[in-house]
């Protein structure tokens, strides 16, 4: 049974990147069709990178994306990837864009190493795409993703890892600091406090010291994105 998992794995990382090309193809000509495209990424290859998101409420945050083209993006939380490639499609041709993720992280942290060449390969030719594979709450990983950046101010910065209290004030704390003035910093899981996820919990305390948007359609009160405009 292990042979054959091994083998299927293999089979779909071949697959997947095989057909990158044309996910990357198709997704370009619907960049203005947020909800289209959106709809191709978490279809591609059987949801193999499947955005943790649900589907609308990831298309109202592309709208604002797109219209902000950033050239600084960092992300805390890669998962599956969903998110990392649609960042690399609204971003600047040029853009700089930096994903944490800590290996075997609790809130679905933890992609195989070898998968970081399919992530590399979502890049536009001229942007540049990071991976770190380590603790967002480390000041280490702060600095390093500083120096990616080449001290250049973040504009859109993604926060979708520790979604504990502690563990999410932490990161908007520490990587907020760097987004510049006009930039955005999005929070998802902003729609309930459950378990251990109390993303609302901070979403609530920050919210009314900026101008802010939120969207929320998940009729049990989960998932959520919510942006803060600097």
């Amino acid at each position: 049974m292990r042979l054959v998992g091994g083998l299927r794995r293999v089979a779909r990382y071949i697959r997947i990147q095989a057909s990158l090309g044309r996910l990357k193809r198709e997704a370009d000509l619907c960049l203005d069709r947020p909800a289209e495209l959106v709809s191709r990424v978490f279809e591609y290859d059987r949801g193999n990178i499947k955005p943790l998101q649900v589907e609308e409420e990831l298309a109202w945050l592309l709208a604002r994306v797109r219209n902000l083209k950033p050239r600084t993006v960092l992300e805390i939380g890669t998962a599956n990837g969903g998110t990392l490639f649609l960042w690399t499609r609204l971003a600047d041709a040029e853009a700089t864009i930096v994903s944490i993720d800590l290996p075997g992280g609790k809130f679905g942290g933890g992609y195989p190493s070898h998968w970081g060449t399919i992530y590399r390969r979502f890049a536009r030719s001229t942007q540049k795409l990071h991976l770190l594979r380590e603790n967002s709450h480390d000041p280490e990983t702060k600095v390093k993703a500083e120096r990616l950046f080449g001290g250049e101010p973040i504009d859109l910065l993604f926060i979708d890892g520790d979604h504990a209290y502690e563990g999410v004030k932490q990161d908007w704390e520490q990587y907020s600091a760097l987004v510049r003035p006009g930039g955005m910093v999005v929070f998802h899981d902003i729609a309930g406090n459950y378990d251990d996820t109390q993303v609302k919990r901070l979403w609530d305390s920050i919210k009314p010291d900026y101008q802010h948007e939120e969207y929320a359609v998940d009729p049990n009160g989960s998932y959520g994105l919510g942006i803060l405009f600097f």
